[in-house]
């Protein structure tokens, strides 16, 4: 047994590393055979709960994960065929808003249906572990978004990324390593903006996403009526599932993102099952409208969001436009046992003070208010997160960091934010607690010469991102420009 697990780390290092090659690293890194954090085994308690399951430990796998809830969840095949949820783990940070990324720098964790095959695993991450989410796809570059370098990975600090504690990325790493020692040349990655369900769809029903978000819940809906992976092609700019050639055709189908769509056809026993789930799904829908459900509460700046379990565990927490933000929540839930180790420079979900001076705070809109009059989330300008790492990754060629070395400049606490200390009365009904301090008399001296602190001190809004610690360590997350994601 010990041979066969031995064989089985050296050959899987073998196709991890061709992966890595093809992703540009370099050749003096160390054997990825003696890589302990690539080749941990999987831990026996997911081991026997795929035995309870009738999954094989090598058997296909497949990833949701879902901003609001702030959960990824591990689907895996049977031996019946279809695909059941092994585990679902709460994800410690994600970031920008609900919705699509739009454009590189803008924050945001994509959103929509990708593939992840060998090439995109990086066993030599600076967070651990990590694989690439293949961001941008066809149908991203169809409408000319871009970005790149977006992943998931460990160290529970996202740039536009999903990311996990090292102890879950870890797991989640063995499952996907598995899956491809077992014959899966790609898993998909599906990531929503929330679970759609009618309750949620009523809740969103003014965001301007809702479109995208309809369209990329055919496929969610083809996966929960299926249970089987959904096969995604792109036409006319929009996402197309179970697409397979018309009776009298003669050869598959050829998709092009940007072209007019071929001629195709849904498997009648898949499309009358969807179509059957959306017709329901509508009907509960406009009735929780009618009902008055309230729409739900406006992006004011937040930036990303948390899960619970982890808000709990840190100073100050809160799960930003994750759910499960109010204070006793949390309070109850710190006595629960954290998922993984939080390591000191996480920071939670805060508000971007700046967008708040601009714009007064709405802290929920009835079910009478206009579409118009809905605030969207929009990329912050102020945000270049992903400038320094991005370009230093596309020097080199590798999966680089998605972080913003302007971080390890922040100023000191006590200069961070009291610029505007009435910021926080024009937002009496926010989850996250703004509570900027006045400056004892430093006012009231003569200002002393210019120097870097004072700079820095002078405008916060434009060296501060939201969600970024005033202080970080020379150690911590963002100075950790050695290696790749």
């Amino acid at each position: 047994m010990t041979h066969r697990t031995l064989v089985r780390a050296l050959l899987t290092s073998a196709v991890l590393a061709a992966g890595v090659m093809l992703a540009g690293c370099d050749s003096d890194q160390i054997s990825l055979a003696q890589n302990a954090k690539a080749n941990q085994p999987v831990p026996p308690k997911l081991v026997a709960a795929m035995t309870e399951k009738d999954m094989d430990m090598q058997s296909p796998i497949l990833v949701r994960l879902f901003k609001q809830e702030a959960e990824l969840e591990v689907w895996k095949q049977t031996r019946s065929g279809q695909f059941a949820l092994l585990k679902t783990y709460p994800i410690c940070r994600w970031s920008g808003d609900l919705g699509p990324k739009v454009r590189e720098g803008d924050r945001q964790a994509p959103e929509g249906f990708y593939s992840i095959n060998p090439s995109q695993m990086n066993p030599q991450s600076a967070y651990y572990l990590s694989f690439n989410t293949g961001y941008p796809n066809a149908f991203d570059k169809a409408l000319g978004r871009t970005g790149s370098q977006l992943m998931v990975h460990g160290d529970c600090s996202s740039r536009g990324c999903y990311a996990m504690t090292d102890e879950q990325i870890a797991e989640i790493y063995s499952l996907g390593r598995e899956s491809f020692f077992g014959g899966q040349k790609a898993f998909q990655l599906q990531a929503y903006p929330f679970r759609m369900t009618p309750v949620n769809m009523a809740k969103h029903r003014n965001n301007p996403n809702m479109p995208f978000w309809k369209m990329i819940k055919e496929g969610y809906d083809h996966f929960e009526v299926t249970k089987q992976e959904p096969k995604v092609d792109f036409c006319e700019k929009k996402y197309v599932f179970d697409a397979v050639k018309a009776p009298n055709a003669t050869r598959d189908p050829v998709f092009d993102a940007s072209a007019k769509c071929p001629a195709y056809v849904v498997p009648e026993e898949i499309a009358s099952a969807v179509r059957e789930k959306e017709q329901q799904d509508a009907a509960e829908t406009a009735k929780l409208v009618s009902k008055g459900t309230p729409v739900a509460r406006l992006n004011t700046g937040i930036d990303g969001g948390m899960n619970a379990i982890f808000a709990s565990k840190i100073p100050e927490g809160n799960t930003g436009l994750s759910e499960g933000g109010d204070s006793q929540a949390l309070q109850s839930m710190s006595l629960a046992r954290a998922p993984g180790t939080i390591p000191g420079t996480v920071n939670p979900p805060r508000p971007n003070l700046a967008v708040q001076q601009d714009e007064p705070v709405v802290a929920t809109t009835s079910s009478t208010t206009p579409a118009a009059n809905t605030r969207v989330a929009s990329a912050n300008a102020s945000d270049k997160s992903e400038g320094f790492l991005s370009s230093f990754a596309r020097k080199v060629g590798i999966g680089g960091a998605t972080a913003d070395a302007s971080k390890t400049a922040a100023p000191a606490p006590a200069a961070a934010a009291p610029a505007k200390p009435k910021v926080a009365d024009a937002k009496p009904q926010s989850v996250v607690r703004v509570a900027p301090k006045a400056e004892p008399k430093v006012t009231a001296k003569p200002a002393p010469k210019p120097h870097a602190p004072d700079t820095a001190a002078a405008a916060p809004a434009a060296t501060q991102l939201a969600g970024s610690a005033p202080v970080v360590q020379t150690n911590s997350f963002d100075t950790r420009f050695s290696a790749v994601k």
